[in-house]
């Protein structure tokens, strides 16, 4: 396992769309200019995992532009070869902390940001580390163009309230939010993109909750 782990974190850094702490600060502000040679919007999936998300988005948007961001390089390595197995010219992936997030891109960068099934850190005296907690919020609204939407998708039902709360107390504008999304009327296609845990979770009979907003009334 550990040999196998070793060989992804060395094929990762040497795959052409994957930037580490270094390569990845050099682009802040730059990202469409200097590796994507385009101006298509970007869009970022945090806590990406093996980028399962970022991958399928990409295939159904070429005109936007799309970055998996994730701590552990060798689940990001499934994400990174995905990319280049298909092809895809609009993908790239960081390994970085989400917490360091403001050092790889500039004010108003990102077009939209999605956080799909982050660790829910379920226990209160951990609830600083949820993706959604308020310190981070703040990272988002930094990078986040004027009206910028964000997504949280997550089967924990903690997270999905601590959330609520968290967004709330922000005065973040909530465009929509439903505990059971595939009970629910919203149908758009790229919600119903469904990555390997979430499967799992399915398959369980858990449900999925998901919210969508954007801080342009903050």
């Amino acid at each position: 396992m550990a040999k196998n782990k070793l060989r992804k974190f060395a094929e990762f850094d040497a795959f052409e769309n994957t930037f580490d702490f270094e390569s990845g600060r050099e682009l802040r502000g730059r990202w469409k200019e200097d590796y994507f040679g385009n101006d298509h919007p970007i869009v970022l999936e945090l806590a990406c995992g093996k980028g399962e998300y970022t991958v399928n988005l990409a295939k159904m948007f070429p005109n936007k532009n799309f970055i998996g961001v994730d701590r552990k390089g060798d689940r990001l390595w499934r994400g990174a070869k995905s990319g280049i197995e298909e092809k895809l010219k609009n993908i790239a992936f960081i390994r970085i902390l989400i917490e360091d997030i403001t050092q790889f891109f500039d004010e108003g960068e990102v077009s939209e940001i999605w956080i799909t099934f982050p660790d829910p850190h379920p226990s209160k005296r951990r609830e600083k580390k949820r993706l959604t907690y308020k310190r981070f919020l703040y990272l988002y609204k930094n990078i986040l163009q004027k009206n910028g939407i964000m997504h949280l998708k997550t089967d924990s039902d903690s997270l999905y309230e601590s959330s609520m709360e968290q967004l709330n107390a922000f005065g973040a504008h909530l465009h929509c939010f439903t505990n059971n999304l595939y009970s629910s009327n919203l149908s758009d296609e790229v919600l119903f993109i469904k990555t390997y845990y979430e499967k799992m979770y399915l398959a369980e009979s858990k449900s999925i909750n998901y919210i969508r907003w954007s801080f342009d009334n903050v």
